[in-house]
């Protein structure tokens, strides 16, 4: 009988990357999926479930991003305050008006995990409504979707 060992990478050899994305003209779900990904850390052998693995993600222009259908008039994004008759929705549309990060930050921040692994990993997303960023000094490598 073999017994096949399962390594795990230790923190001090893990290599951290910056990548930056363009959000023009992509999808709100289908970036969001792929970023979330690259967050975690699963687009590497060295992935383990309850370390951080994963990368940090810049990303621009994502005041130029669109969602499919009838989402720019239907969707909404619900609150709750936690008194009776506290719950807000806000439009799609307004959401970007107003906040043009915010509905892609969302979007990630739902599929990466929650507790203290998916708090570390929030940390390292950074999003930009414009084509600048200050994180020239990291040489963020580009990511194509």
């Amino acid at each position: 009988m073999v017994v096949q060992k399962t390594t795990l990478p230790k923190k001090d050899k893990l290599v951290k990357c910056f990548y930056v994305v363009n959000a023009e003209g992509k999808t709100l779900g289908r970036l969001a999926s792929r970023v979330a990904l690259v967050l975690r850390g699963k687009h590497k052998p060295t992935f383990t479930p309850h370390m951080d693995t994963g990368d940090h993600v810049i990303i621009i222009n994502a005041d130029k991003i669109h969602v499919t259908g009838k989402k720019t008039t239907d969707k909404a994004y619900d609150r709750y305050s936690g008194f009776h008759s506290g719950l807000k929705s806000i439009p799609y549309k307004k959401m970007m008006d107003r906040r043009p990060t915010q509905a892609l930050k969302l979007a990630i921040n739902r599929m990466i995990p929650k507790g203290k692994l998916g708090d570390v990993l929030k940390a390292k997303l950074f999003i930009y409504a414009g084509a600048e960023h200050p994180h020239q000094a990291q040489k963020p490598v580009v990511l194509e979707f």
